[in-house]
Formats: C-alpha cells, sequence, structure tokens
C-alpha cells in the first residue's frame, strides 16, 4: 500500500532498528537531503497494524541530464526478515515505477539480494557518486529496453528540467 503521512514516525523507528544512525553518513542519503521521496513510489506492508517493511524511490539525476531513481531505502523488521516482506516490496515498487514511465533504477545493496531483482553493477562502470561507495554494491536495473546501455556520468540530485540549464550555466 502507499506510504501515508501518518506512516511517517514509523518507518523512521522501522529504518533505525534496520540500519542504525550511522545510515545518515552514507552516501546515498547525501542525494535524497532535501528532495522528496516520490510519494506515488512510497510503499508500506503491515501486518496486524504493525509496520513490516518500507521502501521508497527519490528522483536523481544521472550527468545533468538522465532522469532516474534512487532505490531505498528497503527496510524490513529484522525479526521478520526472510518472510518475502521485502521481495513483495520490491516486485510492486518496480512494477509501478515501469508503469509509470520510470527507466532507470540505480541503489546501493547487497549484490547477492539485489541480482533476484535484475540489478547488477555493470551499467555503472561509467557512473560516479559524489562520495565514496563500495563500487560492487552499486548497481541499476532497466526498466525499458536499453535504458542502462549507455549510463555515464555523476549522480546528481534532481532538478526539474527549466532549473537543469541554469545549473550547467
Amino acid at each position: 500500500m502507499l506510504e501515508q503521512a501518518e506512516d511517517a514516525a514509523a518507518i523512521e523507528a522501522l529504518i533505525d532498528k534496520a540500519f542504525g544512525p550511522d545510515r545518515f553518513k552514507k552516501t546515498v542519503y547525501r542525494l535524497r537531503d532535501g528532495v522528496a521521496a516520490d510519494p506515488a513510489l512510497c510503499f508500506v506492508a503491515y501486518d496486524q497494524g504493525v509496520l513490516v517493511g518500507s521502501l521508497r524511490f527519490w528522483p536523481i539525476l544521472i550527468g545533468g541530464t538522465t532522469d532516474a531513481l534512487l532505490l531505498g531505502p528497503l527496510a524490513v523488521d529484522p525479526g521478520r526478515r526472510g518472510e518475502g516482506i521485502g521481495v513483495g516490496l520490491m516486485w510492486h515498487g518496480l512494477a509501478e515505477a515501469q508503469r509509470r514511465g520510470h527507466k532507470v533504477v540505480l541503489l546501493v545493496g547487497d549484490v547477492d539480494y539485489y541480482a533476484k531483482f535484475g540489478f547488477t553493477g555493470e551499467p555503472c562502470a561509467q557512473v560516479e557518486l559524489p562520495g565514496w561507495v563500495d563500487r560492487q554494491r552499486f548497481l541499476a536495473r532497466g526498466l525499458a529496453p536499453g535504458a542502462v546501455a549507455q549510463l555515464t556520468g555523476m549522480v546528481g540530485k534532481w532538478l526539474p528540467p527549466e532549473l537543469r540549464r541554469q545549473a550547467v550555466a
């Protein structure tokens, strides 16, 4: 189900429980700072009124011109891992992103987990993040044929098209 405003506190508590407070030091968090997640691509999973999973997608730019999504965090209550909650959120989120016309999704995560959803590191060979990242965990997936074939450039915060020209000039 779509995340609602009243889910915010429970989501933050779940993410704290799943990833801890050091997560804010990671490069991907800097890309999210000051940018809203796409509200049409933020999903939650509840079981008997208790939040057990959350997934968000954030708009980003690659090379200043290529619209893409940054997936994450995917958070599942540590006591509920292995039950398919994250898998369900992932397949639903990717399908909805594709249905809405998005073409590229990037993430930093566990290769063994995200490979089953079609993520690989090869498309990120010419893509840079504005900070340190374990290159083996920097992954991409296309949502349209050929969408990740020529990715290149620095990943940056999303800007509306009219502001992109000003930022480059």
